[in-house]
């Protein structure tokens, strides 16, 4: 079994020692969530394990032949069509197929037999490496991936260069998978997929024969995906068996036990402290220099620093206002002739806690600025409620003075002495020096941190969020949480953060194919709904038209168990990539683009209906094969 293993590695720059002792092994089939705050090292890490950046010290040892598939944050693509630079993973193999055809060639002609035996088994060596490394299904694997993540037949024909950078994102992801590494590296691979997408990402991971380590903030996907848990923090790195939930309980069991132990040894301390005081004069004053000596070499035990924490809302509680907050009445919305959404109504009550979801290009920030006045509603209308304050989480920040240092930016905004400002920037976790930073100098998850603490400090009883865990590693993440759990008034966010959903929200509205469907309570729950929902249509789709007929009398011929399992497995195989079709065809449908041609928008639909009766006829082929 191969088995990466990494022994003492450290890494610094300068004099700052970013990690050391790192020491853990990743396995063929284990799938390792690799966690800690921006800024601890994890990418420098991971480079170092792909021999991008060299260690300072330490060991990285991989079994030979065995190979790495790697997808970083930001990676260089050419300039070719989809489908060539996807192929480019398949270089060697593309390769080896056309020493195949060339060695057929020569053995067609040879007439002497001790060369054709030689030919024979250097071509018979090429064949399995060529079949060991999928060469036959190499068309196959590639529409495969590429439809997984979304892209459609036109796309493989497209120019890398003319996709946008969340789908440049997704073709680093596609030429990672494609070759099924032994073991896989991903550095934040759900940054700019929708939730559709990453969860057909969970899927492949969770079902992915080697072994995977993942960079990311994202808690569900770690759920989903993690069987283990490294946690880099303090310049050392941590195991935790178990997904991410299991971690946070591990790691809060361990917290329990260490400040226990803290307590123990600081009153040893002091009790050693203070016999060295009584007796370091007197008659038992080598006793007292010998307690002195061991207790100047005890190891002491360092608590990590706690963020501030306080519930900012028992001090700047929201006014109130009436029951209902804000009512979309039958509206509507366009961006010149392509219309975005039509008479869609929606009602916000009083401490409503919205989730807004859908796939990318539904119209999810369209209808969030039409609540906060920014977007004038085509049809229909928008009301607010009485004595409504609403206050607006963009993404890109504009409340910002870049100018400011950030005790200033506070300070001077909310009329705040120094005091206070440090204090409510501290529960947002800026501390010490960080608030004296130039605001044009922060990271884009510091600038979310405080463009939330602003947010909040406005008194808004009315909060319109979008995407505000963005760029925040999970420390800030769950500052955000906090924050919004204590939060008395309402709100309405979109997020593609399913765990932030499910921590905050009490009601989903789905916003997909023009309409909004409301589910009552947070995430986990509206997904047990679709997941009932699509069992209960794919069970009425595959009903028997007819009664079927009498069967013909006479003794069956039994298949071998050898050959039903053949074909259970090509069925398996043919139902997979019909489905990937599928989902392909409902990721067109989903855009509101496609709509613009009613003709290519029917033979969308068309090609929907055909896959979706061939794929109910393969699923009653192999439910009569089991």
């Amino acid at each position: 079994m191969g088995i990466l293993k990494v022994e003492g590695l450290e890494k610094a720059f300068g004099i700052e020692t970013l990690f050391s002792g790192v020491s853990f092994e990743v396995r063929r089939g284990d799938k390792v969530g690799l966690i800690g705050a921006n800024g601890t090292g994890k990418t420098t890490l991971m480079r170092c394990l792909m021999g991008l950046s060299e260690a300072d010290a330490g060991h990285i040892r991989l079994p030979q032949g065995e190979n790495i598939g790697y997808v970083e944050q930001e990676a260089a693509l050419g300039n070719g069509a989809l489908q060539e630079e996807l192929g480019s993973a398949f270089r060697d193999v593309l390769g080896w197929q056309a020493e195949m055809s060339g060695l057929e060639q020569v053995i067609a002609a040879e007439q002497d037999e001790a060369r054709l035996e030689g030919l024979m088994k250097q071509y018979s060596a090429i064949v399995e490496r060529f079949e060991r490394a999928g060469g036959y299904d190499v068309e196959s694997t590639i529409r495969r991936v590429a439809f997984g993540l979304g892209f459609t037949d036109e796309d493989l024909q497209r120019s890398v260069s003319a996709f946008s950078g969340g789908q440049k994102t997704r073709i680093c992801l596609a030429k990672a998978l494609i070759r099924q590494p032994d073991f896989l590296f991903l550095d934040e691979p759900t940054n700019h997929l929708d939730i559709g997408m990453v969860e057909w990402l969970e899927d492949f991971l969770v079902s992915y024969s080697g072994g995977v380590l993942i960079i990311s903030h994202d808690r569900f996907f770690l759920d989903k995906v993690a069987g283990r848990i490294l946690e880099l923090e303090g310049g050392s790195v941590t195991a935790y068996n178990g997904n991410y939930t299991t971690y946070l309980g591990l790691k809060a069991e361990r917290m329990a036990a260490l400040e226990s132990a803290f307590e123990k040894q600081q009153e040893r301390i002091a009790q050693t402290e203070e016999y060295i005081r009584r007796y370091k004069a007197g008659i038992k004053s080598k006793q007292a220099r010998g307690r002195e000596k061991q207790l100047n070499r005890l190891e002491r035990i360092v608590l990590p620093p706690e963020s501030a924490r306080f519930n900012f809302f028992a001090f700047n509680p929201p006014s109130e206002c009436a029951e209902r907050v804000a009512e979309l009445e039958e509206v509507s919305a366009a961006y010149g002739s392509r219309t975005v959404f039509d008479k869609l109504s929606l009602l916000v009550r009083r401490g409503d806690g919205v989730a807004l979801v859908g796939p990318n290009g539904a119209g999810k920030t369209t209808l969030l600025k039409l609540l906060t006045g920014d977007l004038t509603p085509t049809g229909g209308r928008v009301k607010l409620g009485s004595r409504v304050r609403t206050g607006y989480f963009s993404q890109q920040h504009e409340g910002l003075n870049s100018e400011n240092r950030l005790i200033d930016e506070i300070m001077q905004d909310y009329g705040l002495s120094e005091d206070r400002a440090r204090h409510y920037l501290g529960a947002f976790l800026f501390s010490g020096d960080d608030v004296f930073k130039i605001i044009r100098d922060l990271s884009g998850g510091e600038k979310s941190r405080l463009a939330f603490l602003k947010l909040m400090l406005t008194g808004a009883n009315f909060l319109v969020l979008d995407e505000p865990t963005n760029h925040l590693d999970i420390p800030a993440k769950e500052a955000v949480e906090e924050a919004i759990m204590s939060y008395p008034g309402t709100f309405i966010t979109v997020s593609h953060d399913r765990y932030f959903l499910d921590k905050v929200a009490n009601c989903i509205v789905e916003l997909a194919d023009g309409r909004l469907t409301e589910y009552g309570g947070n995430y986990s729950y509206y997904r047990e709904r679709k997941l009932a929902e699509e069992k209960s249509a794919q069970i009425l789709d595959k009903q028997p038209a007819k009664v079927a007929e009498e069967p013909k009398k006479g003794k069956p011929r039994q298949q071998r168990p050898q050959d039903k399992e053949k074909l259970a497995k090509k069925l398996e195989g043919e139902i997979a990539m019909l489905e990937v079709e599928l989902k392909a065809v409902e990721f067109q449908l989903n855009d509101p683009a496609s709509h613009a041609d009613p003709a290519a928008s029917q033979a969308l639909a068309d090609q929907h209906a055909r896959l979706q009766n061939e794929l109910n006829a393969k699923y009653d082929e192999w439910l009569e094969v089991q």
